[in-house]
């Protein structure tokens, strides 16, 4: 049993890595999903049914006794786990080993596990996403409304705001503008796909480039499953563009570079 962690990007690195370990071992795999503040959406409202991965939203038996031990639970779910899987591995035990190149496939073969991860922790193809992960009907007509109005070269930009610190800091909204420019300065007919969490990072960029910004008027968040669903839309609509700037730290525009097999490069101010 594994539980994904996280919001959407984490999510299908670490289920897209579980269904690789299972089919590498030959294990049966349960994927149980559930709601959080990170991502508050049963999987079933944002993707369809999958044929070659068994993915469960989870119930509330499945909160008391298969959700991860954390303070916010009293670590209660450790009790019941304990008699029902012989081994277990939290997200962050499973974040560490990762990085210190754990045998994975000699830790969980042949044994009952239950793993709960946000990371990616096995290496896979990126078309892999393409057979997991398929939105739904509303989701993908969002995207299509937003490809109607790309022209041929439209790029796409992830802006992250709210509670990302590192992408605050590091990927101000400048080096996004400049960047822009150079692009309409080499294509006279750019377009751009804004996605980003912060209303006014919209207006900042309709100022600057006028009807060439194609953004969702509604902002998306993580709260609704309206809100997730716009953020999916987001996803698969930079994956649609020809090349994706992202902000530096986080996964959502990486993501989207995977599923599209396009071009990226993280905008920051942070020379690493």
């Amino acid at each position: 049993m594994f539980v994904p962690v996280g919001g959407l990007a984490n999510r299908m690195m670490a289920t897209a890595s579980a269904y690789t370990l299972a089919k590498r071992i030959d294990s049966t795999l349960q994927i149980l999903w559930f709601q959080d503040w990170a991502l508050s959406a049963p999987f079933t409202s944002i993707f369809k049914a999958s044929e070659i991965i068994n993915v469960k939203d989870a119930s509330f038996t499945d909160k008391l006794l298969y959700d991860r031990a954390r303070k916010k639970n009293l670590w209660l779910p450790s009790l019941p786990q304990k008699l029902l899987f012989e081994r277990r591995m939290e997200e962050n035990h499973l974040f560490n080993m990762n990085h210190q190149h754990f045998d994975f496939d000699q830790w969980a073969q042949g044994y009952h596990c239950h793993m709960s991860g946000f990371c990616q922790f096995e290496e896979y193809p990126d078309d892999l996403y393409r057979k997991l992960f398929k939105p739904v009907d509303e989701v993908m007509e969002g995207v299509n409304r937003n490809r109607e109005q790309f022209s041929s070269h439209t790029i796409g930009l992830h802006i992250r705001r709210t509670d990302h610190v590192q992408a605050i800091a590091n990927s101000p909204d400048q080096l996004f503008i400049e960047q822009v420019e150079k692009e309409i300065e080499q294509y006279a007919d750019t377009k751009v796909f804004l996605a980003t969490d912060n209303n006014q990072v919209k207006d900042t960029f309709r100022k600057h480039f006028g009807n060439r910004i194609i953004t969702p008027t509604e902002e998306a968040s993580r709260d609704s499953i309206n809100g997730i669903r716009g953020g999916l839309v987001d996803m698969y609509t930079l994956a649609s563009t020809c090349q994706i700037y992202g902000s530096a730290g986080s996964t959502f525009s990486p993501m989207a570079a995977r599923i599209g097999g396009c071009a990226i490069e993280i905008l920051s101010s942070k020379k690493i």
